[in-house]
């Protein structure tokens, strides 16, 4: 049984991988074509197709108040008239937003929108582009358009009549079976200019000029080499050791030390110095194994697959369930342990062999072995490692871990006269496990969570995670405090040999349990409303909550670039650039979650020129503008929204929402960028790190 779960994890690991691999490319791939309606001589169809990634949703036309809508429009029609509204294939997702409090539509995975032309004879030319909105439960992509040009003589030939073939069946249900790029279907746009955007001319000089400079590569060089990167990556390396140190403390490993250390010192009676190598030469191979590991957790999911993972809906249920089977094993419900034929095969090899291999197999034997009592802890590690984004998490971390674990024995083989000083076996080990449990217990809620934002359950509101939690931790104290029992915890017995049935606590568990009561008390005004800034990077975001009684709201000065720049050099102060939109949903969280904070609400008001600048904002420019991307790709830039879009693609290489960058006054980028991530001490930092840059 023990066997076949540990492979059962393990092809579910294998699933969630190949699922996350899939998620890499353009979250959405909108194509058009223009075909003649079967058996009519006079009607055309142009059909927009739409490839959507899992976990990003495009937003139908009926979204009035809410996010960004599918608009058609044309801009020239000639010889032609639309002949109804857009017919939508498949019926669109329809949905309660609590941000815009208002009913949206949606589309999953593939859709198709199609518009029914009548040509009135002659020459017909239909000119346009088709507007649509996307976001997934942490990012929203600005406005993008569908551009299309087609044009013929004459009206349409009629098409024979040849049932059941697979074209008739693609137009009667709007759907197209192959989608054609649009530079393959679409004529070329008349007039299009070429000329860079910085030199636009007069039409609209303000895309122009030093304030629309690139600054590309020196915002991503201050997005590697930020010191909340290099903090983090040491965060990750003293989590690692933490954890290290707990496994050593658990009824696997630390009985274990006193037999290998009396091995090593009888194996080298004769010689000392001996002993105390291969002790060393053991505690390296255990750093190696772990380290392994770290380093082969990178190889399967790569680079960019760890950048991925955390937004990955579908990974973050897996790791909660995972984590949940981690917490029944430490509270007592069963053991995991790896098949023990593995354990008996190393040890064997370590018998058979002579020298560093052979040391090297007992050291892997060790890791086998405790596997039951390190394996919740290391994958409660990788867990957080590799949905940290960094590429280097998991083997920085695993260093760390192996470090801690395989110092004490080196340090007892160099001076095994501490043996006699340390702590002997007993039920205090246990104890340990079972918190180990309920903390494990209590992150599996974070990862339920994240899936919880991305589908839309409402399953678990930031007032059900924090009940929760509190019900956790107040079971943790009571714990500590020895009303609790579970299956694993040993009797004591008095001097009579009978069961006493509230053994004595020390004075460590007792504080231990203080602490911990205290900490789920904490939490309680957080039912109302209250901040509660040390779990606000794992509960959910503030506008979860149904009952709220915290009003405080940050709003932006200024919504105009060119605007808000002046009027930070009038008043000597950098500015705080806000990418955002009315529909997208994670700028909203942000504004609920982060920004009421004082501290961050006194920066953000005192100490900076806020400018929000909204992609999704339909005031036409008093005349389009035609642009070149970097790729070649020619765009007509008709709205305000399609402007601070095209500034935030060209100056900083982004195009998703929430999007922060800290400025001076020749619009140059004071720190790395920051997007969507509720940590308020992490924005604070970030905004603080900009203004000390300023003064230097």
């Amino acid at each position: 049984m023990k066997r076949h779960l540990f492979v059962f994890l393990c092809f579910l690991c294998g699933l969630v991988c190949a699922h996350a691999q899939m998620n890499l490319s353009s979250p959405v791939k909108a194509t058009v074509t223009q075909k003649p309606v079967s058996g009519q001589a006079n009607l055309i169809d142009l059909i927009f197709s739409f490839q959507i990634d899992n976990g990003w949703h495009v937003y139908g036309p009926e979204n009035e108040g809410g996010p960004t809508a599918m608009t058609l429009t044309f801009e020239q029609l000639e010889g032609a008239r639309k002949e109804g509204a857009l017919r939508l294939s498949p019926t669109p997702i329809r949905q309660q937003d609590p941000i815009f409090e208002c009913e949206v539509t949606y589309f999953e995975h593939k859709a198709t929108a199609t518009q029914r032309l009548r040509l009135t004879g002659g020459v017909w030319k239909a000119v346009g582009y088709l507007q649509y909105g996307a976001c997934n439960d942490e990012s929203c992509m600005p406005p993008s358009n569908v551009e299309f040009d087609f044009k013929g003589e004459g009206t349409q030939p009629v098409a024979e009549e040849t049932k059941s073939t697979e074209d008739e069946k693609i137009a009667a249900s709007g759907e197209v079976a192959e989608a054609t790029p649009i530079a393959e279907t679409a004529d070329t746009l008349e007039g299009v200019n070429d000329t860079p955007s910085s030199a636009l001319g007069d039409s609209d000089a303000s895309l122009g000029g030093a304030l629309w400079t690139p600054v590309i590569d020196e915002l991503h060089a201050l997005d590697a080499s930020s010191d909340t990167q290099s903090r983090s990556l040491f965060g990750i390396f003293l989590l690692g050791i933490i954890g290290g140190l707990i496994a050593l403390l658990t009824p696997c490993v630390w009985p274990i030390i006193p037999m290998t250390v009396s091995f090593f010192l009888k194996r080298s009676k004769d010689d000392k110095r001996k002993g105390i190598t291969d002790a060393i030469l053991y505690g390296l191979s255990i750093v190696v194994i772990y380290v392994g590991l770290g380093l082969l957790v990178t190889l399967i999911w790569g680079p960019s697959s760890l950048n991925a993972l955390s937004t990955n809906a579908i990974f973050n249920l897996f790791l909660f369930a995972l984590l949940v089977v981690f917490a029944a094993s430490f509270l007592g419900g069963f053991e995991i342990t790896l098949p023990a034929s593995w354990s008996t095969k190393m040890d064997e090899k370590a018998s058979s062999t002579t020298g560093l291999l052979s040391i090297f197999f007992m050291a892997l034997t060790l890791v086998l072995v405790s596997f039951s009592c390190t394996g919740p802890i290391i994958g409660l590690l990788l867990v957080d490692m590799v949905t940290s984004g960094s590429v280097v998490a998991p083997t920085i971390g695993m260093l760390g871990f192996a470090l801690a674990l395989a110092a004490p024995f080196t340090l007892f083989a160099m001076f095994p006269t501490w043996l006699k000083s340390a702590p002997k076996s007993g039920n205090w080990m246990n104890v340990i496990k079972v918190v180990l449990g309920l903390v494990e217990l209590a992150f599996a809620l974070k990862f339920l969570s994240v899936a919880d934002l991305a589908y839309g359950w409402r399953l678990l509101d930031r007032e059900t995670f924090l009940c929760l939690w509190i019900l956790i931790f107040a079971l943790m104290g009571f714990y500590l405090l020895g009303w609790i029992r579970l299956p694993h915890d040993e009797d004591e017995y008095d001097d009579d040999g009978n069961v006493i049935a509230r053994p004595k606590i020390g004075v460590t568990r007792f504080l231990s349990a203080l602490c911990v009561l205290a900490f789920a008390l904490y939490m309680v005004p957080g039912l109302w409303g209250a901040p509660c800034k040390a779990v606000s990077a794992f509960a959910p975001p503030m506008w979860t909550q149904d009952f709220n009684l915290n009003v405080n709201t940050v709003e932006a000065t200024y919504t105009n670039y060119e605007e808000g720049m002046a009027a930070a050099r009038r008043a000597g102060k950098p500015v705080m650039l806000d990418f955002t939109g009315f529909g997208c949903v994670n700028c909203r969280k942000m504004e609920a979650a982060v920004w009421p904070d004082a501290r961050v609400r006194q920066l953000m008001t005192e100490d900076y020129v806020l400018v929000s600048l909204y992609v999704d904002d339909k005031t036409p420019l008093p005349q389009p503008v035609e642009v070149t991307e970097a790729d070649g790709t020619v765009r007509k830039l008709r709205t305000i929204g399609d402007k601070w879009s095209y500034l935030q693609r060209t100056k900083f290489g982004a195009q998703t929402q929430p999007f922060y960058v800290l400025l001076d006054h020749e619009a140059r980028p004071l720190a790395g960028s920051y997007s969507y991530k509720e940590d308020v001490p992490a924005f604070v930092q970030w905004l603080e790190s900009g203004l000390r840059k300023l003064k230097d």
